[in-house]
């Protein structure tokens, strides 16, 4: 597997109670980050995996019945905080973005969309499909923003159901196989079912070495893979599949107690924000 640099970066993060992303938890409001990855390809150039909250979020989310989206997840982003405007400290401005990986289309994930419009996207036809489906309040109520996505998304999408499918290493297991995005071994999309239609992780080795998977919402959090606890079902059910998703949970799970070296890294995990601060920090 051919090893990439990789910076994960903080763009914004919301208000929600804690309890509606793990079973027991406070009723009180917690802070989930939202994180992207910002991937740097020896070949194909600087990658993004999701881009976080952006301006554009807001401008969404102002309309009515948009707006509900904003007022259920109170949304904090301050100047500068949106990936594009987070590029330059790597050198980097939004036109050098090769490529976007789309795990998934709700709106904290795919944003900052707009600020890429050369950039090829990956993602799963399933997850586009949804974002096109009628019904302003259908979409909203899945979590979906039809006019974070660009006309073009069809045209410049590479799916992640098309793709070659390739073995992944061992390290990975109970996870098999994935999708090669470059052919090349470097990222491969995993299928990570449940949360909502077309969600997909990405498996990456880093240049230090170490093996990375970034898991999206199959989970908020490090702490919920360690003790596999999930999401009350109102919230699974809400989004995705409540059986399915619980089943990805336990997936990450063993994978956790078989390889507790190989770095999971869900995008609103606390956890995680903290150590990459600390990474681009150091």
């Amino acid at each position: 597997m051919k090893r990439v640099g990789l910076h994960i970066l903080q763009a914004g993060d919301c208000l929600h109670p804690a309890a509606m992303a793990r079973e027991g938890a406070s009723l009180k409001p917690a802070v989930f980050p939202a994180l992207a990855g910002l991937i740097l390809h020896p070949q194909e150039g600087p990658v993004l995996f999701d881009t976080g909250y952006d301006p554009a979020f807001l401008t969404a989310t102002e309309p009515f019945p948009e707006r509900f989206y904003r007022w259920s997840t109170p949304v904090r982003l301050g100047p500068g905080e949106a990936a594009a405007e987070q590029l330059p400290r790597f050198g980097l401005t939004a036109e050098d973005i090769r490529a976007v990986v789309v795990s998934h289309f709700h709106g904290d994930h795919i944003a900052g969309l707009h600020a890429f419009p050369k950039a090829r996207l990956f993602c799963a036809r399933a997850g586009l499909a949804q974002v096109r489906k009628p019904g302003r309040l259908g979409r909203l109520r899945k979590g979906v923003l039809a006019a974070l996505v660009p006309d073009d998304a069809e045209a410049r999408a590479s799916y992640f159901e098309d793709l070659p499918r390739v073995a992944l290493p061992g390290d990975f297991a109970p996870f098999t196989e994935g999708a090669d995005l470059f052919g090349d071994g470097s990222l491969i999309a995993v299928e990570l079912p449940g949360h909502c239609p077309g969600h997909w992780g990405l498996a990456l080795r880093r240049e230090d070495d170490a093996w990375e998977f970034l898991v999206a919402d199959a989970t908020w959090s490090t702490a919920a893979v360690r003790e596999n606890v999930p999401p009350p079902s109102i919230t699974t059910a809400l989004l995705g599949e409540t059986g399915t998703y619980r089943r990805t949970l336990a997936d990450l799970h063993a994978l956790w107690v078989r390889n507790p070296s190989l770095q999971i890294t869900p995008s609103h995990c606390p956890e995680a924000a903290a150590r990459a601060a600390g990474r681009d920090d150091g």
